[in-house]
């Protein structure tokens, strides 16, 4: 997809919102919640693709995003599964302590960032809560009879989520457990199950950033090719501080010139002009306040763009990115 229809379609889907009801609450594992997600108009549910996500409303004008882990083929219901983070910015503690079942909630419809490709063969590694855009993708593959297989590290039985689920699917002998506190033999041994590059196979990553950056760091030392490695991101990395110096935006439709402070965001300084970007995330990964630049350099701190997309320096992602000439012009 092109840059502009890529953020045509990210405009259309954040406005899109519909109501869902909370059908069923259980819990997964140790401090992770799941939640089954019922229409409440309709019999149905927008149609999904393995790897998808969508915005979920966990409190007032809170929003933040969520894997699918469910089949794809089921349209009656939505499956997320969220882990309580000590280090919570709002998101995971209000799922865990306010979102009960029965309560109606305000969802986005779906969205993808880490599809399928075509392969002869799959490769799934699952970081801890990381394993749900996977376990869509698994239920898929599995339908399909491809051939794939899913290495799953979490710190122990009792916090690996979905596992019940898992040993009882129709695809439980393609999956591999790999406990931090089990016996040595069971633990993830990357060299031995990472094969050499092939073009027919694809690896899929997700999971804290030191586990992804384990598992595609190997790949690349393999000399695996960028295009057949596919990463889903929770969170940013900690922002870079040597391009944090102030500089200005300008709306191009109005020409208003706005300044952004060192440390603070191009969201809120607009916002503090009366200038309101739709954000979710805040931290660059789910794309949401994609935004037209038409003039100037930013500064790309996000992880929602491609390399190649990011360096044709026509859109960015407010919420964390600067800039890198004194002024930015925004097509808004």
């Amino acid at each position: 997809m092109n840059s502009t229809a890529q953020q045509e379609e990210t405009t259309a889907n954040r406005s899109a919102m519909l109501e869902a009801r909370i059908a069923k609450r259980s819990i997964a594992a140790t401090d992770i919640v799941a939640l089954e997600l019922a229409p409440v108009v309709g019999h149905s549910l927008p149609a999904f693709s393995a790897g998808a996500h969508i915005d979920v409303e966990v409190a007032p004008n809170l929003v933040r995003q969520y894997s699918l882990c469910n089949d794809p083929s089921e349209t009656h219901r939505y499956v997320i599964g969220v882990l309580r983070d000590p280090n919570s910015r709002g998101g995971s503690t209000a799922v865990h302590e306010r979102l009960v079942e029965g309560q109606v909630i305000r969802i986005g419809v779906p969205r993808n960032l880490f599809a399928l490709v075509p392969a002869q063969r799959s490769l799934l590694f699952a970081g801890g809560i990381g394993v749900t855009p996977l376990l869509s993708m698994a239920e898929r593959l599995a339908r399909d009879a491809a051939c794939f297989e899913l290495h799953y590290c979490s710190r122990s039985p009792e916090r690996t989520a979905f596992g019940a689920r898992i040993r009882a699917s129709s695809f439980a002998e393609q999956v591999h457990f790999h406990h931090d506190d089990g016996p040595p033999a069971q633990r993830l041994d990357l060299p031995a199950v990472l094969p050499a590059p092939d073009a027919g196979i694809h690896l899929y990553v997700c999971g804290p950033r030191g586990f992804i950056d384990f598992v595609c760091g190997q790949a690349r030392a393999l000399g695996w090719p960028a295009a057949q490695i596919h990463v889903e991101h929770f969170s940013a990395p900690a922002a870079a501080v040597d391009d944090d110096a102030a500089f200005e935006v300008q709306i191009a439709s109005s020409g208003q010139t706005i300044a952004v402070a060192p440390g603070q965001s191009v969201v809120a300084a607009l916002r503090a002009h009366g200038v309101i970007v739709p954000v979710a995330c805040e931290q660059g990964v789910c794309g949401t306040c994609l935004t037209r630049v038409v003039g100037g350099q930013p500064a790309h701190r996000d992880q929602y763009l491609t390399e190649e997309e990011k360096l044709q320096n026509d859109q960015f992602l407010p919420c964390c990115s600067r800039a890198r000439s004194p002024r930015l012009v925004l097509d808004l």
